[in-house]
């Protein structure tokens, strides 16, 4: 499965978040579709620092955030912030042992520019 980061209007993600939610419970694996408003959103909210972090953890697979920051040779509580940011965007998990991961086979960030105007 793969997360898709995307732009929509208004309401869009409602309807993304019932139709993944149906297909869950039909037992379907569905793509999972974080949508934004704007690009200005998108991009305060998935910064490069955030992009990077993540493209790091698709790479380490389940690391603390303590060996993450160190890997990556940023302030602990600068990546703690982002690894916050990309959990609450559903990018990020953290499993039974507090260790973060993503969970998507890929991550694509979509930007169609006439929508972006």
């Amino acid at each position: 499965m793969k997360a898709i980061v995307e732009l929509g209007r208004r309401g869009a993600a409602i309807g993304r978040a019932r139709a993944q939610l149906a297909n869950a419970r039909a037992g379907k694996n569905a793509d999972y579709h974080l949508v934004f408003e704007s690009i200005k959103t998108l991009f305060s909210e998935l910064t490069p620092a955030r992009i990077d972090t993540l493209k790091h953890l698709r790479a380490m697979g389940h690391v603390s955030i303590y060996q993450l920051a160190k890997t990556m040779h940023r302030n602990y509580s600068n990546v703690h912030r982002d690894v916050e940011k990309l959990i609450e965007h559903r990018l990020v998990e953290k499993d039974p042992d507090d260790l973060v991961f993503s969970p998507w086979d890929s991550v694509e960030i979509r930007v169609d520019l006439a929508q972006a105007a």
